[in-house]
């Protein structure tokens, strides 16, 4: 990576021996450009959650039976995550041999092209394909978290890093809006949207919403992103045919890819996955439930309300103080008050459902509710600082793209099947009655103690500091 120019007016860092050393500033313009793509995928995956279930209900895909539109409706959720699983760990293989930039524009036309489709579905099957198309094209994650690890190096990482929970919250707020008000445009505004069109696909106007971003996302990385892998220029493409390619630049093979550093990194990005995913299907979920249920029988516009409140309020969080905390105290202490912070919730969670039960929602109710909420900033810090770990795990800079392939494969799985499993054991335990109930809760604990049996065993350095560390003694 090229640094860009440091000059007296660059902040300052201290290293272990005291020795000041001057920050990287970051490359303003690509940074900007790479959280614009990342915007993206929660567009893509998101948008459809305001008015799933009503498509599903309306193309007459149950019979009739209401009952099972959640099923059809978690089939068709759930399958982007998954057919991503499927693909992204070749997708960072595919961008450490021919660059990162044409996979991204690969994968923001298959992103724009299947939204289009999805618009356009009349039929279950229709709708399916065009989800799994959607995550077979869209390895774009795993590639964008190596440009970053790329832009930036070990004095303006946590910068750079921190912005990534921010863009999540950003689009993931946004998007159900788009989905929301974008639908059944005939309705909202029948002066403007005459045509029989807009009744017979009352989904598409959202869709198209969507793949216009993405396309204007496409032109703005033809036109203006520069290529970010190392060995990626003319010399070195031609490199292959003339023998001159060295070991290291070569990307390596799964097998030697999966060193221990990468294991547990990996491993760690997993378990906060989940935990994350689970949290937020049960927090509308519990919400929402009824009150004799030992929930807070919210409606959807207070729930609405609530999760955009706290987007902001994580992304405000996260610009003001992930930098200056992971300075401060590491990335690694970071990371496990986070993962401290799902086992407190773990707690918190029945007790609110308890005092519910007995006394209805009270003020005390809605002061732990706000606790709780607190705490996510907390936990959205940890994914900040597992980026960090994973880049630098990574055994070869010529293998950067299928180290995040394999950590957003992992985690494509923990979304996929985390919601599921998360609410489908919130309404075993009701029904079965479960542990008074609370049977979700209790496994979630459990859950957060295993996953700090493998945070703590993050090195107080990341990676590269850590070898750079033995090699300075």
């Amino acid at each position: 990576m090229e640094n860009p120019t440091v000059d007296e007016e660059t902040p300052l860092l201290f290293e272990s021996s005291g020795k000041a050393v001057k920050r990287t500033p970051l490359p303003t313009l690509q940074i900007s450009i790479v959280l614009l793509l990342l915007i993206c995928e929660p567009f893509a995956s998101n948008s459809i959650f305001p008015y799933i279930n009503q498509l599903i209900t309306e193309l007459g895909i149950t019979g009739g039976d209401k009952r099972k539109v959640g099923y059809y409706a978690g089939i068709i959720e759930s399958l982007f995550f998954a057919t991503e699983a499927m693909t992204i760990l070749q997708w960072g293989r595919i961008s450490d041999r021919i660059g990162r930039k044409p996979v991204i524009l690969i994968g923001l036309a298959g992103n724009a092209l299947s939204m289009l489709c999805f618009g356009l579905s009349r039929t279950f099957w229709t709708l399916v394909v065009s989800r799994c198309l959607c995550g077979l094209l869209n390895g774009n994650v795993g590639v964008l978290k190596s440009v970053i690890g790329e832009l930036t190096d070990s004095t303006n990482r946590a910068d750079g890093f921190a912005y990534l929970a921010v863009v999540w919250s950003v689009g993931a707020t946004i998007a159900p809006v788009i989905g929301g008000s974008l639908s059944h445009p005939h309705e909202r505004l029948p002066a403007v949207f005459t045509s029989e069109f807009w009744r017979e696909f009352p989904y598409f106007l959202p869709c198209l919403a969507v793949a216009t971003f993405v396309l204007v996302c496409y032109i703005i990385t033809l036109a203006l992103f520069n290529e970010t892998l190392p060995r990626h220029h003319k010399q070195r493409i031609l490199a292959p045919f003339s023998g001159t390619l060295t070991n290291d630049e070569k990307p390596l093979p799964l097998h030697k890819l999966l060193t221990y550093p990468v294991v547990l990194s990996v491993c760690n990005y997993f378990c906060i996955a989940l935990m994350e995913i689970a949290f937020i299907s049960l927090l509308p979920l519990l919400m929402s439930t009824p009150v004799e249920f030992g929930g807070l029988g919210c409606s959807p516009a207070i729930i609405g309300y609530v999760l955009g409140a706290l987007g902001a309020y994580v992304g405000v969080v996260q610009i003001a103080f992930f930098s200056k905390l992971v300075r401060r105290f590491g990335e690694r202490r970071i990371f496990i008050m986070g993962v401290l912070t799902m086992a407190i919730n773990s707690l918190l969670l029945p007790l609110i459902s308890s005092i519910t039960r007995k006394n209805g929602v009270t003020w005390v109710v809605w002061c732990l509710l706000a606790f709780v909420l607190a705490l996510k900033a907390v936990l959205d810090m940890s994914f900040g600082c597992i980026f960090v770990y994973v880049n630098t795990s990574s055994p070869s800079k010529s293998s950067l793209g299928a180290t995040n392939g394999v950590a957003q494969t992992m985690v494509s799985v923990a979304r996929a099947i985390g919601p599921g499993l998360a609410t489908s054991l919130f309404a075993l335990s009701l029904e079965k009655n479960l542990l008074g109930g609370y049977a979700v809760y209790a496994v979630l604990f459990l859950f957060s103690w295993i996953s700090l049996l493998f945070a703590v065993r993050l090195p107080p350095q990341v990676w590269d500091e850590k070898d750079d560390l033995k090699r300075a003694t």
